[in-house]
């Protein structure tokens, strides 16, 4: 059996049973012994095990194709393993099979799947698709190819030419059956320059559209102290640029067109970084941090910004922890001759928002503690906050040291850990020019109770995820997965393509498109996603055709011989969440019969149950035409 020689050698009823409405009995209904956390592996070997024509050729005489010699190659060791575990699984009457054998040859071959801790299916997958094709490479010796340019040529008459190199170098039944070609252009953003090459794959790896965007929550500040801070949450690429985050942000809460944001990254109650370059990606923003923007009127931007911090006189309890710096720096802006009542004017206004409500007689009383210049002078505020002067309301008369009662300002560092200068109501302050003012403002214990700290303090991260939240179930169809990977897009910056005009790495714009399509047709569905901190799986609901996948509108060169429909037969399932869970497949078996394949366990699954959010790696079969 192992040379090819014994078992089942007459392999027409596999060719039959796929388009017979007859009985097969149980040939090809076997399952696999778990071995230890080797679910990974079943799922992918039942799925392989019931791909037509391997059956038809792992049931025949391959033995004669194997490549010893291959330095490539696994000494022919892993296709006679795979072959012989195979012939096993189609025996007669046969049991559930203990692939002890295959395993060893696999954890030899490739160490990482050594033990038995939990692996992904798909990446044993293509270690064997490409392990199995070179051991079976009937190329023994691998010419040297030269990759020319297109120069001119037609597109097909470029793509017949790789493939033709690359079946000088690359022949088995892999190949065969399982490899198509894939069309790819890169665009030089600098210089234009545009070049394209014809690669063959083994499988495709779709993007789950919901990976491709991210939603993002920003704590929006008005200047003109009208209004309370508010939250958006809107969605961007995830790719994307810091203008893809204005103009959703904009979309969302009606920016003007005369108004404009400062965004800003906020970490311990102080401006960390403005955030002002359009084309910045969008990956520099984590999860984790906490943006402000802060909506201002276009025409006072040739004023410095002002940049007011909060700070308690005496440190103590608020909102649960011992503190003394708190809340949302306030910013607005202020003409260079501003003095010491402007300043503390501005700031009373933009506090303005967040005073809690008082009875009439406690407003009466107060009246002279939180009056602005423009109350206390009986007029109301019409000039913009860049303008001011006259009298300060937190001090007596414009006295240069504040009563019992009020704020006190210093000139701060951009921390407001300092109280580098005290401002002084009746003095203009001098600052440098263009550049912006940092207050510190402290407040006394008993504003505490007339203002809404908590409203000032509240912040929201850009992501808040939750381990226990449950999250609606998403649901896309399989050809918008095709759309998002064929959809042209920009090189990341760990990708740059080195264009030959400009003679430099560039972050050129990647479009592939689908040329050849193979007869057996292998789709990933990109569900686990990884980053330095953290792992994650996608649960969406992939709505994928069982019976007619048609990719004719898909493909850029259409061949009028070969059929661009396929028909579903096999899925490798993954349930539970990221490093453990649980992988099955489902495998067609004739008619409309379906079973699920659970380790040692193989029970008939009705067609309906096909389609899960557990669906991980797809396999269909070309459509034959009659």
């Amino acid at each position: 059996m192992m040379n090819g020689s014994g078992g089942i050698t007459n392999s027409n009823f596999i060719r039959s049973f796929w388009g017979s409405s007859c009985e097969a009995g149980s040939l090809g209904l076997t399952g696999l012994q778990n071995l230890g956390n080797t679910c990974f592996m079943n799922s992918s070997i039942q799925c392989l095990a019931h791909t037509p024509k391997l059956v038809d050729y792992f049931l025949g005489d391959f033995g004669r194709e194997i490549n010893p010699d291959n330095p490539l190659g696994m000494d022919g060791e892993i296709a006679l393993a795979f072959g012989d575990l195979l012939r096993k699984l189609w025996a007669p009457g046969a049991t559930p099979v203990a692939p002890r054998t295959f395993k060893s040859k696999l954890s030899r071959f490739a160490p990482q799947f050594n033990g038995f801790n939990q692996h992904d299916s798909q990446e044993l997958l293509a270690f064997l698709l490409d392990g199995l094709h070179e051991d079976l490479n009937r190329v023994k010796c691998k010419p040297y190819v030269e990759v020319k340019d297109g120069d001119g040529r037609s597109d097909k008459e470029v793509a017949d030419e790789y493939w033709r190199n690359h079946l000088a170098r690359n022949d088995s039944i892999i190949v065969d059956v399982c490899q198509g070609q894939y069309k790819s252009t890169l665009v030089c953003p600098v210089c234009k320059k545009v070049s394209v090459t014809f690669d063959p794959f083994m499988y495709l790896s779709l993007p789950l559209p919901s990976t491709m965007m991210r939603t993002m929550t920003l704590t929006v500040v008005n200047t003109d102290g009208n209004s309370q801070p508010s939250q958006y949450t809107i969605t961007v690429p995830k790719h994307g640029k810091f203008e893809d985050l204005i103009q959703g942000l904009s979309v969302a809460c009606s920016l003007g067109v005369n108004e404009t944001f400062l965004v800003a990254e906020i970490y311990n109650n102080c401006i960390l970084r403005y955030l002002e370059e359009p084309s910045d990606s969008l990956s520099l923003i984590r999860d984790q941090d906490q943006l402000v923007a802060y909506r201002f009127i276009k025409d006072v931007e040739q004023f410095p910004l002002v940049v007011f911090m909060h700070q308690l006189m005496e440190e103590q309890y608020m909102h649960g922890k011992m503190t003394s710096s708190f809340g949302i720096p306030l910013v607005s802006r202020l003409c260079n001759s501003a003095s010491g009542s402007d300043i503390c004017n501005l700031y009373l206004k933009l506090l303005k928002p967040f005073q809690t409500p008082r009875n009439d007689s406690q407003e009466c009383l107060d009246s002279s503690e939180s009056a602005t210049l423009e109350e206390v002078n009986g007029t109301q505020d019409t000039t913009p906050p860049v303008l001011g002067g006259g009298v300060n309301s937190c001090y007596g008369n414009g006295a240069d040291s504040p009563v019992d009662f009020g704020f006190q300002f210093y000139i701060t560092d951009e921390k407001g850990t300092s109280k580098d200068k005290k401002i002084v109501m009746n003095e203009i302050v001098e600052k440098e020019e263009s550049k912006q003012l940092n207050v510190l403002v402290c407040w006394p214990k008993k504003y505490i109770a007339e203002y809404d700290t908590r409203l000032l303090s509240s912040l929201a991260e850009v992501f808040k995820s939750s381990l226990f939240a449950k999250k609606p179930q998403e649901s896309v169809s399989l050809y918008k997965c095709l759309e998002a990977f064929l959809k042209e897009e920009p090189l990341g910056p760990e990708d740059m393509w080195y264009c030959p005009g400009c003679k430099k790495h560039c972050q050129a714009s990647k479009k592939l498109d689908l040329w050849r399509l193979p007869e057996i047709l292998v789709i990933h569905l990109k569900r686990f996603s990884y980053s330095r901190c953290f792992k994650n799986k996608l649960e969406t609901y992939v709505d994928f055709p069982d019976d007619n996948l048609d990719l004719s509108t898909y493909i850029a060169y259409r061949s009028d011989q070969l059929c661009n429909r396929y028909m579903l037969y096999a899925v490798s399932n993954h349930y539970g969440s990221m490093g453990g869970g649980h992988y099955t497949a489902f495998v067609h078996h004739g008619a409309n019969r379906w079973y699920d394949f659970d380790d040692s366990h193989v029970n008939p699954i009705s067609q309906d149950k096909i389609k899960s959010s557990a669906a991980y790696v797809l396999f269909y079969r070309r459509v034959i035409e009659v």
